[in-house]
């Protein structure tokens, strides 16, 4: 079992280059299924996210060509199956993305209920609902099998009960080779839904709207193939942004869009920390203590519930108290017993985390609970004085490629290192 052993107390400087979203590179490979020819996918993240929907692909009978560190070459023509490894899909929160690309492209699909990050039930109801609305039988258990009635799905006007980012993605996904036209009405509007958006036009699709609350689908008969490049990733440049906040410094963060880390931005403005803007760069620089503010989580433009974590983090070090108001997961706050466990003083009630600022952390054997939670002990470890053992990271393996490489080249003093099994600190979460 590998762990993080983290001596903290040090602040960084230098800079750290963003790799390819995650939410994004998660959606577009599965996507990847609907397209009757080869696609080339640049830009990709080194996740282990992303190497297991590879072998799923893979299995399903798709050649999966990696051409270098961040490029892959996907060919779909021959694809032999609509069900998907058990064993595989369950261990990702994204496996349900197979669903809309395989209901989509062959009429079928049968896919475990997804797995990956344990904090809170994901249902995905509003998915059932979009495929049920364009003519799907859809049955629901351990493992979700969908068939359209026709062979092919038919274009339908759906309204979202609530604003779900998978749900927006799959029906995007399902209605791209539908018959006639597909109306996603509440439509999610994150960064990476238009990155989807913009990967299947690139490949033949007909979307208009995204980023927008109505998406509007155009059914073609086939996607043909083609060159896209993921964005960077948002919620990683923000965690960078939100160690910069803890530990003091200065890190010229690099590729980025600015105008996607506004949210996050302004947040850690109001906290103290100076930023920076020119072009796909941001300068993040904090000398002097941080100040209280109040952050309440919401779907895209607001503040992410992927950076929630991360920022109370450094809110438990600021000067005052703050309110953190988890406004999207229902369980969001599993980490907050690790975080006291150096030191941190925060109360949680429901969806709402009291932050009473501290002068300091102190070193700990910690664990991470999920993938942005495990992110965000980091950081606390990297600000804390002492040493920080971190065990779990296979959860932050999930969504950051190389953090130990790029903290390191900031002068973190961060490494990783393999503990038996019998030594291994058990979580104590709450």
């Amino acid at each position: 079992m590998n762990q993080y052993v983290i001596r903290g107390g040090h602040p960084l400087f230098g800079e750290i280059t963003v790799s390819g979203a995650k939410n994004a590179a998660v959606a577009i490979i599965p996507a990847a299924l609907l397209v009757d020819g080869v696609c080339r996918i640049e830009n990709v993240p080194q996740i282990s996210d992303v190497t297991l929907f590879f072998s799923i692909l893979e299995e399903l009978g798709a050649k999966v060509r990696v051409l270098n560190r961040h490029a892959v070459e996907i060919d779909c023509r021959n694809i032999r199956s609509t069900t998907p490894s058990y064993e595989l899909a369950r261990r990702i929160r994204a496996s349900y993305y197979l669903l809309g690309a395989l209901l989509g492209r062959f009429g079928k699909a049968t896919v475990a209920m997804p797995g990956g990050c344990n904090f809170g039930v994901r249902p995905i109801d509003q998915h059932v609902k979009g495929f049920r609305l364009m003519g799907a039988d859809v049955i629901e258990g351990g493992l979700i099998q969908a068939e359209a009635r026709d062979g092919r799905l038919h274009g339908a006007n759906i309204y979202m009960d609530v604003v779900s980012v998978g749900a927006t993605m799959n029906v995007m996904m399902a209605a791209v080779l539908a018959e006639g036209t597909t109306t996603i009405d509440n439509a999610a509007k994150e960064p990476h839904i238009v990155d989807l958006a913009n990967f299947l036009n690139s490949m033949g699709a007909d979307i208009k709207g995204a980023g927008t609350d109505t998406i509007k689908i155009r059914g073609v008969e086939k996607l043909t193939g083609g060159t896209y490049g993921i964005i960077p990733d948002q919620i990683e440049a923000g965690t960078y942004m939100a160690a910069v906040a803890a530990t003091g410094g200065q890190v010229l963060i690099k590729n980025v869009i600015p105008k996607h880390m506004e949210c996050i931005s302004s947040k850690l403005q109001e906290m103290g920390v100076e930023i920076f803007e020119q072009d796909d760069t941001l300068l993040v620089r904090r000398s002097k203590p941080l100040h209280r503010t109040n952050v309440k989580t919401l779907p895209y433009p607001g503040f992410p519930t992927d950076m929630q974590p991360q920022i109370t983090v450094a809110l438990a070090l600021a000067e005052g108290t703050s309110i953190v108001t988890e406004g999207v997961w229902d369980n969001r706050f599993k980490y907050v017993g690790e975080l006291k466990r150096l030191g941190a003083k925060v109360q949680v009630d429901g969806k709402v985390a009291v932050v009473e600022g501290v002068d300091r952390f102190e070193g700990a054997p910690i664990q991470a609970c999920d993938l942005r939670a495990g992110a965000a002990l980091v950081i606390a470890g990297l600000a804390a004085n002492g040493e920080t053992h971190l065990g779990n990271i296979q959860y932050i393996e999930r969504g950051y490629e190389d953090m130990v490489g790029k903290l390191r080249a900031v002068g973190a003093d961060i490494q990783i290192v393999d503990v038996p099994e019998d030594e291994k600190v058990e979580p104590k979460i709450g």
